[in-house]
């Protein structure tokens, strides 16, 4: 399941909905991302995300659709959202779900991976010395690379 949204999102109440009477799974991996504020050569006082309506559901929905190709998957949640966030604020919300963890675990990873760098979102980041667009970082591509050249073990034979 796919949403993108300007409002945030409880992470407790997501998992519950997503796993409500589901027996078959095992393992539940989540990853939530949330504004930088500190820790970096210039703060970042706010951070606004932008994204073409449509565009960007079709796109994390190939994501999606890739992530439960390569793995044998209960069920996927992305949580996505935009507007203007404060540090300390959820962006996004990533939950896989598996009848075992090791799959909930690669799957979630490759999906941040790939959100990272697929995903058709502009971030502009707020700081005292003026805003400033956020830059691919290499990286960021490296770590995505990685899911194009090498097989996960946990990944689905086809017949």
């Amino acid at each position: 399941m796919i949403r993108v949204q300007a409002e945030d999102f409880d992470v407790g109440a997501e998992i519950e909905r997503l796993t409500q009477g589901r027996p078959g799974i095992g393992g539940i991996v989540t990853f939530v991302g949330v504004v930088r504020g500190g820790g970096m050569s210039e703060p970042v006082t706010a951070m606004t995300l932008e994204h073409y309506p449509g565009m960007t559901e079709k796109q994390l929905g190939a994501i999606e659709a890739e992530a439960r190709e390569r793995w044998p998957l209960e069920d996927v949640l992305i949580v996505h959202r935009y507007g203007r966030l404060l540090p300390g604020e959820r962006i996004v919300l990533v939950v896989t779900a598996s009848s075992h963890r090791q799959a909930a675990f690669e799957a979630c990873e490759f999906l941040v991976d790939w959100l990272k760098t697929k995903a058709p979102f502009w971030k502009l980041e707020e700081t005292k010395q003026g805003p400033r667009w956020v830059e691919a970082r290499a990286s960021d591509d490296n770590a995505a690379d990685r899911w194009s050249t090498v097989p996960s073990p946990t990944r689905k034979i086809s017949p």
